[in-house]
């Protein structure tokens, strides 16, 4: 039944998303060319990627408030590395920011397991340490384009069949991770987590332990947007992606995950996270106040939270129903 649900979602996403871009198209019909639709996933794909970490987070009943300052503060990282060091390959840097963004993913993970302390607790708080961390290492300072190498810069905007390189990581995260939960042990761990951590426990799996690991590859991911956004858009700042979590989480939750744990799907974030890039990209073209941008993008998020409590409810009717039936 469950299953029916996320699938009748991500479908509804669909016709959501084709309703959107038909309406934009009415009016500005150059948006639906490929090019531009093209450019539009390429603009959502860090969304993508981050949103695909955050729904790992949030199926074991937490959540990652850091992933935007973990972004912002790798991004310095690997930006003031490759000033000192110009010469680094693109595959140091991408190594570097990943193994950078796990080990702060890690640090909410062990206070999370180890200290039991609430996932929005901790996550509010390094969210904070990050930035700081970032002044700390700049002393507020920006680095601009001219002081990243060619190659640095060169690496998110590289054409590979029609696509550029940052577009291809986004399809290819969808891919591994729908794998991942689809036909690994770690990826069947998560959903049970969250869908009831007790009788996780009774089955053998450690529910910290798993939380720590979801919290390890959402900080992964984050590490490696990082160092894609910092090197598309060729500047690092102490603020940088500033506030973007809100749009992670609201992803998230368009995409039916369900932020009580244990429901929802890669696809489905995935699809969230292009639901909101069309959005943001495609209302300003019609002229659309930013006002009423933040307004429709709020509605949406209000409607996918009260479809998800609906098809919550209507499981656990199911379940009482059997009980019932049971007796």
């Amino acid at each position: 039944m469950s299953k029916r649900l996320l699938l009748s979602r991500e479908a509804l996403l669909v016709g959501a998303i084709i309703l959107l871009l038909a309406l934009v198209a009415s009016r500005f019909p150059a948006f639906i060319t490929p090019s531009n639709l093209a450019n539009v996933f390429n603009d959502t794909s860090p969304l993508i990627v981050l949103a695909i970490g955050q729904m790992i987070v949030i199926l074991t009943r937490c959540i990652d408030l850091s992933v935007a300052a973990n972004l912002a503060l790798t991004g310095m990282v690997v930006a003031m590395i490759n000033v000192a060091l110009p010469g680094l390959p693109v595959g140091g840097i991408l190594a570097i920011a990943i193994g950078f963004g796990a080990c702060l993913g890690m640090i909410n993970g062990v206070l999370v397991w180890a200290l039991s302390i609430p996932p929005i607790v901790v996550t509010l708080g390094t969210m904070t340490i990050f930035r700081g961390t970032i002044f700390l290492l700049s002393d507020g300072a920006w680095v601009n384009s001219h002081e990243f190498s060619s190659a640095f810069k060169a690496f998110p905007r590289a054409v590979i069949l029609g696509l550029p390189v940052m577009s291809w990581i986004a399809i290819f995260a969808v891919i591994l991770f729908s794998i991942v939960m689809a036909r690994t042990t770690l990826g069947r761990a998560f959903y049970a987590t969250g869908g009831n951590p007790h009788a996780a426990t009774y089955a053998g799996i450690n529910v910290g332990r798993t939380q720590f690991w979801a919290f390890t590859i959402s900080g992964a991911l984050a590490g490696l947007t990082g160092y894609l956004w910092v090197s598309r858009y060729a500047v690092a700042y102490v603020d940088l992606a500033g506030g973007f979590e809100l749009d992670v989480v609201a992803a998230c939750v368009i995409g039916g995950v369900a932020i009580m744990g244990g429901i929802g799907t890669v696809a489905g974030a995935m699809l969230g996270a292009l639901f909101l890039g069309v959005i943001k990209n495609a209302l300003p073209v019609v002229d659309i106040s930013p006002f009423w941008q933040l307004a429709i993008s709020g509605g949406a998020i209000i409607i996918a939270v009260a479809l998800n409590a609906k098809a919550t409810r209507a499981k656990g009717r199911i379940i009482l129903k059997r009980a019932e039936n049971a007796t």
